[in-house]
Order: structure tokens, then sequence, then C-alpha cells
């Protein structure tokens, strides 16, 4: 693995590239890409891909990537912006891609805007909320997770984090009539480490969490769209967000195994199964459906 900086004028981003480039198998790199996840996600999957080029990276702000614009906010259109320039730096040509969470609502941004970048996007859960049924109670129930973590810190917010994502069905007022989650149901600190700035709990991504992809775009666009869901998460948030996005794009979606970190092996926590995440990725990326 070679891994480079990539200096723009808003930030230093690092990516790291597995094997070799230009490819020597007649494909395109393979780009993953996350949102807040940064390329530390990746390496269970990516080492499950040893016959490709595997290009993963940080984005601005996180990892080793550093910020150099003095804003905090994530944007899909900037974060798009430095992916493709990351993918002009590699030199390659376009990519296939595979994006999940914020960095598949990223990549849909990257097809709009670049569509000469990415000639297969499998856009893994993107956590649209407000495009389902139910996007106003979305809204206010990622409202009640910085709530928690601004008032109780990162354990709080990250237990009603959990809580929102693992509820069942649309937000009903069931939904918010429960007791605020114990972070040590969850084995996470009750202590207040004091520090507001988690990404993932603060209103930094709502941007991504609330973007509506340029449809027109995308669907004029040479780049082959899959939009994938986790047969975990089928009754959940990111399973109805994956099937209104896929609907909106005029697709069905892809049913992958596990659940939204389904191609994690158990170092972040919960573990996927990252062995049949991997085969069912190589099938559709060979154009199974």
């Amino acid at each position: 693995m070679e891994t480079h900086t990539l200096e723009t004028a808003d930030a230093d981003l690092v990516y790291d590239v597995r094997g070799p480039l230009p490819t020597t198998d007649g494909r395109p790199p393979l780009l993953m890409i996350g949102q807040p996840m940064d390329a530390t996600g990746f390496v269970a999957l990516a080492a499950r891909f040893p016959e490709r080029t595997v290009v993963t990276y940080d984005p601005r702000g996180l990892g080793r990537s550093v910020r150099k614009d003095g804003r905090v906010e994530y944007a899909p259109q900037t974060l798009a912006a430095d992916v493709h320039a990351v993918i002009e730096a590699l030199g390659a040509g376009p990519v296939e891609m595979f994006a999940s969470s914020g960095g598949a609502v990223v990549a849909l941004a990257v097809v709009a805007a670049y569509p000469a970048d990415v000639t297969t996007l499998v856009a893994h859960e993107p956590p649209l909320i407000t495009l389902t049924p139910d996007g106003p109670a979305a809204v206010r129930a990622r409202a009640a997770v910085r709530e928690a973590y601004e008032k109780r810190g990162w354990g709080a917010g990250m237990a009603a984090f959990v809580a929102m994502t693992s509820w069942e069905g649309e937000f009903t007022e069931a939904y918010f009539a429960q007791p605020e989650a114990d972070p040590a149901a969850f084995g996470m600190p009750v202590e207040d480490d004091g520090s507001r700035d988690d990404p993932l709990l603060s209103s930094r991504s709502w941007a991504v969490s609330s973007y509506r992809p340029d449809v027109e775009a995308i669907t004029a666009a040479p780049t082959r769209v899959v939009v994938a869901v986790g047969e975990e998460s089928v009754n959940v948030q990111t399973g109805h967000t994956s099937v209104a996005t896929a609907e909106l794009l005029g697709l069905r979606v892809t049913v992958f195994p596990s659940h939204h970190g389904g191609f994690l092996d158990g170092e972040f926590g919960y573990p996927g199964k990252p062995d049949e995440f991997a085969h069912r990725l190589r099938q559709v990326l060979d154009g199974a459906s």
C-alpha cells in the first residue's frame, strides 16, 4: 500500500492505493468512500479484493486529512469536489466506486457533478432522511440525537443515535415517548468529556442527510448506479432511505448481506459479514443485479 497526500487550496487529502496504477487487470481502480467514516473503515473490505487496485481516502477534516477552509460543516458538493480531485490525481481514468452511508450521498453528488468520473457506483445505504414518507419525523429524531449530545456528551448522543437507527418502522409518537437512551446500556461512557465536535452527532453533517440528489443529472450520466441495502436494515431507517433513494432514481434496491456496517469485521464493534459482503459486491461490480 502506498499513501499519498493531495494538497488543494482547502484541504490536504490523504489517500491510500493498494495495487498498481495504472491497473494491470484491465479494470478501473476501485475507490471506497465513506462519510464520516475514513479509510480505516474499509481495511477489511479492501483486503478481500486482492486482485483489484483499491483506493481509500480520508475526507477533509477526518482521519489524516487536514481541513484548511476554516469551516466545520460537511456539504456533499464540497466533499464531491474532493473525491473528484482524488480521482484526477490517480491519473487512471474513471473509477468503480463503493460508497457507504454518508459516502453514498457524496458519491451521488460526484455522479451528478462529474459524470465522467465513475463507471459503476454501488451506493450502500445512503441516509437521505428527508426522502422517506416520515421525513419530518426523521428530521425531528435527528435533532433529538444532537440535543442529547449537546446536553450530556458523546455517550448520550451515541446511545440516542443507536436508538434512532435501530428503530423499526416509521418514527411515530411512540418513538418520541421513549425515555432517553442510557449510554451504559450500550456499553458507552456515561461521563461527558466536554467535546461537541463529533461529525456524526452534531449538526455538522446535516447537509449530508438532508441532501436531495440531482435526479436529472444522475440519470443523464453514463454511470451505472446501484443502490444497495443490507438484508438486516430493511425495517430500519437506512433501509427506508435506501428504498426511497432508489425509487427517486427510478431504480430498485439491491440486497446485500448483513447491516449498515456489513463490510466491517469486529474492529468497530458489532461485526458484519465481510466475506459474504465482498462476494456480493464483486458480483454487482461484475454486472449482477
